[in-house]
């Protein structure tokens, strides 16, 4: 039997059995959990104990564990914050959108392994999706559009922060820091490198870069690129309709003389 979609924010939200405790208080502690020690250490039961309230006083607000990080999910969208496209230009208020994002996931590493996964509708995220629409409309985009060139600059934040959250992980892991770490891998990558010099010769280069500097500058470059080609489509689309006509092809003029045909204009 198929199962029918279900969301903590389609149902009505139960009221507090306790002063004590409510559907806030779960959901902080959630994320307390979560940014310590990630997503393997959140249980019914290590939430409740953390609360000091027991496993039954947090289901009577949250009925699963699929709803709690629905919850939490939307606290995080609640800091991918979209600048007034009133008080700014599209372009500002795209790149600040995209680094508020940045931001959030290096703070809580844990939520992109369920971005996509995991419904988003909670008052964060429309809000935040509200405020996306309305910088791509301020744009010109229009119709689907819009949505595509949404998609376009959040699939570009989450590609380029996931493999450096992974590496961040690394460095916890390793207990060193960019340098160091990228330091006792370089031998080895010079030896997968030794038939192509084209590369190593480019790795010897980069040896002495400082690593997280060259991240937060390959993110910087790749959104200037994201946002050029957003704003050239948007350019090529204003732009009037070109004469398509191949080299050589002659219009012929309103007397219908062939000596007065004219070269079709390009």
């Amino acid at each position: 039997m198929k199962e029918h979609f279900s969301s903590v924010w389609t149902r009505e939200q139960r009221a507090a059995k306790s002063p004590t405790l409510s559907r806030a208080q779960i959901v902080r502690a959630a994320m307390e959990l979560l940014d310590a020690e990630g997503l393997d250490a959140l249980s019914m039961r290590r939430l409740g104990t953390k609360l000091g309230s027991g496993t039954t006083s947090v289901y009577w607000h949250v009925a699963h564990k699929d709803e709690l990080l629905e919850l939490v999910l939307d606290e995080v969208y609640g800091e991918f914050t979209v600048p007034d496209v009133r008080e700014t230009t599209w372009r500002n208020a795209a790149s600040s959108f995209a680094y508020a994002i940045r931001q959030a996931l290096f703070k809580h590493p844990w939520v992109i392994s369920f971005i996509g996964t995991t419904p988003a509708i909670g008052p964060n995220a429309m809000r935040m999706m509200s405020g996306l629409v309305a910088t791509f409309d301020q744009a010109g985009f229009r119709g689907p559009d819009q949505d595509y060139a949404a998609s376009t600059l959040l699939a570009y934040v989450f590609g380029v922060t996931a493999p450096e959250l992974s590496w961040r992980s690394m460095l916890e892991r390793t207990g060193l820091d960019s340098n160091e770490l990228n330091a006792s891998i370089q031998p080895v990558v010079e030896k997968a490198a030794a038939d192509y010099p084209e590369l190593a010769a480019r790795y010897a280069e980069f040896r002495h870069l400082d690593v997280d500097t060259s991240r937060a500058l390959n993110f910087e470059f790749g959104l200037t690129c994201i946002l050029d080609g957003l704003e050239a489509r948007l350019n090529r689309a204003a732009s009037p309709p070109a004469n398509h006509l191949p080299p050589g092809v002659r219009v012929r003029s309103p007397k219908g003389n062939d000596e007065n045909d004219a070269p079709a204009p390009h």
